[in-house]
């Protein structure tokens, strides 16, 4: 047996809540096991795509080891999903009380947003969910749990804190990082990520968010509702540049109603601190330079993967600094006994991505398995309020592979549970191949979306299409009817003229 050598990551405050964290997913001092033998799997990153790998092979009888140099759960418990989605939550309440007279709701004047608990909140929360990943709980699920810095010495050989651990097979799911921009003054003047935002215990006066994607939009809008004087710089004519441009539309009106100041069109030239904050000099969407001042920049754009350090070269596995790990669509890299899996080598950087990216690794590498991730339907969602949610194609893409579609949309505001919640603001927008019900795309804005796409996923991958969703009893009233209405859309384009006439022949011979 030998000790984890790694010093505990930091984590900014200290408290009760972060020390818990640190206690199960890096917990020191920790003993890490002797290797013996071969391993069926070695996995180095314990974020989602590792967790997930090791715990399925090790459940499947595998001698499993799984390594990982900070914390356990990667980014989705410890700097994105869990903690974003925690602050959201927060804001969603926040909102909720401004806009609570339009309810028929009086809330006294002067009531206000206590920061510092909203991020007490976040931490216990995050501390209280982080014991699914801990190193006890995998150990105790027959993975070996090795704490320290992983790097291949061979084809198949690892090294991990002065041990050496052969095996049959191998995972690289390393994940990603926020990439450094080269941005003059942006290093020297400091600013946040992901990784840095949820050690915040005191509320900026002044935010700038550079970056009008999904972290940006989701972020701007927390923060605004929390009180700060939030401004989005982004280079495109519009916020979430790659979603629906309708969809696109809604949720930059809501952003612009909750107060965030959107900088459209802009390019960012330097930052520098003042003696008053950090000044960005940015140009405008006419080309007129500006400068704005903060008390932080948030960067919610570009990530890295991380492939430096662990000698991909001796193990003879390509790779490329700025895309990551390749793969084939096995998710086999050069090396033919080592896979990867999530952010290291997916463009779809997503928690369930990353799941459903380890179930095939462990299918194909163990198994024998022919799992495919281009077969994958992958959904997402972007939690603004209203949410945005998508899968699939969009028109643009079924056009470029010469696929022809139909398009049934619904609007909230013809939905009875939409209006009588106050969230008629969204559609829900459905594509289908031409003539047919099946499904090939669809787009959910609503306050629930990342809910709801999840019946048109199950029917894209089910083969149900509109017609199962049409056959289907929702209850009344849910937004969901939405999906239903829809899916009666396609359903009276199968009563064809002759069709009609046919049934009116019947009909009037049955009187």
């Amino acid at each position: 047996m030998s000790e984890s050598i790694l010093e505990t990551p930091a984590l900014q405050p200290l408290d009760e809540h972060n020390r818990e964290l640190v206690g199960n997913v890096h917990p020191t001092p920790w003993t890490n096991p002797t290797a013996t033998g071969r391993y069926n799997l070695v996995v180095i990153g314990a974020g989602t795509a590792g967790l997930v790998a090791a715990v399925i092979a090790a459940g499947m009888g595998g001698k499993v080891a799984l390594i990982e140099r900070e914390l356990m759960g990667g980014d989705c418990l410890n700097v994105g999903c869990v903690p974003s989605k925690a602050l959201i939550s927060s804001a969603r309440a926040a909102a909720a009380v401004a806009n609570a007279g339009e309810f028929g709701v009086r809330v006294p004047e002067g009531t206000t947003v206590d920061f510092p608990a909203v991020m007490e909140r976040l931490r216990r929360l995050r501390a209280k969910i982080s014991s699914n990943d801990s190193a006890t709980r995998f150990s105790e699920l027959g993975v070996e749990v090795f704490l320290g810095s992983g790097r291949f010495t061979g084809r198949d050989t690892v090294e991990v804190a002065g041990q050496t651990l052969r095996f049959a097979r191998a995972c690289i799911a390393t994940g990603a990082r926020a990439a450094a921009l080269p941005i003059p003054g942006l290093e020297e003047a400091g600013y946040l990520t992901n990784e840095t935002l949820f050690s915040l215990t005191e509320l900026p006066a002044r935010l700038a968010i550079l970056g009008g994607g999904p972290i940006g939009c989701e972020m701007a809008q927390a923060f605004a509702r929390f009180g700060s004087r939030v401004s989005v710089i982004e280079r495109a004519d519009h916020v979430l540049a790659r979603e629906d441009i309708d969809a696109a539309a809604i949720v930059q009106a809501a952003l612009e109603r909750d107060g965030v100041e959107l900088v459209l069109g802009a390019g960012l030239k330097s930052v520098h601190q003042g003696p008053n904050g950090k000044v960005m000099t940015f140009t405008d969407e006419g080309g007129t330079e500006r400068t704005l001042e903060v008390d932080e920049l948030l960067v919610g754009v570009g990530r890295a993967p991380n492939v430096n350090g662990l000698g991909l070269e001796a193990a003879g596995v390509k790779f490329d600094e700025r895309t990551g790990v390749e793969v084939d669509d096995h998710l086999r890299t050069a090396n033919p006994n080592i896979y990867a899996a999530g952010d290291i080598c997916s463009a779809y950087k997503f928690t369930h991505t990353a799941d459903a990216a380890a179930g095939i690794v462990v299918r194909n590498a163990l198994f024998f398995g022919r799992a495919r991730a281009s077969a994958l339907t992958i959904p997402w969602s972007t939690y603004t309020s209203p949410e945005i949610a998508h899968v699939g194609l969009y028109p643009e893409q079924a056009q470029e592979r010469g696929i022809e579609i139909d398009t049934y949309q619904v609007e909230l505001a013809d939905v009875d549970r939409a209006i009588l919640e106050g969230q008629d603001e969204g559609f829900v927008k459905v594509h289908t191949k031409r003539g047919t019900g099946e499904i090939i795309g669809a787009t959910i804005v609503a306050d629930h979306a990342g809910e709801m796409i999840s019946e048109l996923s199950l029917a894209m991958t089910s083969g149900a299409g509109l017609a199962g969703i049409a056959g289907t009893i929702h209850p009344y009233p849910t937004q969901a009817e939405a999906l239903k209405r829809a899916a009666n859309q396609y359903q009276k384009t199968r009563l064809t003229p002759r069709l009609k006439q046919l049934f009116t022949r019947i009909l009037a011979w049955r009187r």
